[in-house]
């Protein structure tokens, strides 16, 4: 998943991203496995706890990459509540790096750590981390018939039980690409290149957030699909309006007012210094460079073992 997002650009800059998020993986499933075995002496609680700790590190990291790095400016259009608190993020779902946009908002409410996702199944063989998001709480899912609700809702009810905050991420839509229809692919590059919305680095992301009180959303499932539908219909207009208005004014724009939201170095650059100084030592010795091997190796095999038995 990460690596696919260097195979789309245009400058050998993002190649050094991909190097550290990629190789910073062994050292990191390393200290979070050791972790792991050491809570299971002690309560539940205080390992997700730390869980949520490690997973914030990582994904901060991510974010130094994807903000500071590139320098990209994000303009957010709604009020993005200070506190922490349980959410389910139903979003749009355009292209692979779409789950960036969640992490954008998460460490904007300090819920960084909180953050788990709904999964398309195939996602469980990346390397490493197909593993390791199911241990953080994701939920791994097939579609239309083969869709295994009960399992989905197990997972669900073990985080709530154990009382872990959720922020809990959803694209309804499913994956909009398909490598095995090229005839699609070229065709929609070439309206894109026409109408000049492929470009070598994006400068600004537009992200429309609205929050949705729990209150306001029917509990019943038939109702549910159409609340459900209808707020997709809503999001297919404002994208219309965004790419497509007759009004230049209101073109590339959402409706309201976009804040500009920096993003500070103090929240992502320490997790780059630490994650790093992790993973060199592993690099500058013979018997670590033989265990970071080895972790890619075994780790990768135990764990598709792992999540392919376990419900």
């Amino acid at each position: 998943m990460l690596l696919s997002l260097v195979v789309h650009t245009y400058s050998l800059r993002y190649w050094l991203p991909a190097a550290v998020m990629l190789g910073t993986a062994p050292a990191y499933v390393l200290s979070w496995s050791a972790w792991r075995l050491l809570s299971t002496i002690i309560p539940g609680r205080p390992f997700h706890v730390m869980d949520d700790l490690f997973y914030a590190i990582y994904q901060s990291m991510v974010l130094f990459f994807f903000e500071n790095y590139t320098g990209v400016e994000v303009l957010i259009y709604g009020d993005i509540p200070k506190n922490k608190e349980n959410v389910v993020y139903l979003s749009n779902h355009q292209c692979t790096a779409d789950w960036i946009i969640a992490d954008m908002l998460a460490i904007r409410q300090n819920a960084l750590g909180h953050v788990r996702y709904v999964l398309k199944d195939g996602l469980k063989w990346l390397p490493l981390y197909g593993w390791y998001f199911s241990q953080h709480g994701g939920v791994y899912v097939k579609r239309s018939a083969n869709f295994d609700e009960k399992a989905m809702t197990s997972k669900l009810c073990s985080q709530t039980k154990c009382g872990a905050p959720m922020y809990l991420v959803i694209f309804p839509e499913g994956t909009r690409y398909n490598p095995e229809l090229p005839k699609v692919i070229s065709d929609s590059q070439a309206f894109a290149k026409k109408e000049e919305f492929l470009c070598k680095e994006c400068p600004r992301v537009h992200i429309h957030f609205e929050r949705v009180d729990l209150k306001e959303i029917p509990k019943e499932a038939v109702f549910f699909r159409r609340w459900l539908h209808e707020r997709f219909e809503i999001k297919d207009k404002l994208l219309t309006s965004f790419y497509e208005s007759e009004v230049p004014e209101q073109r590339c724009k959402f409706p309201g007012e976009g804040r500009k939201s920096p993003l500070s170095l103090k929240k992502t650059l320490p997790s780059l210094l630490f994650l790093g100084g992790l993973t060199l030592p592993l690099l500058l010795t013979d018997t670590g460079r033989k265990l970071y091997l080895k972790t890619w190796i075994y780790g990768t095999f135990v764990g598709w073992l792992w999540v392919n038995i376990s419900p």
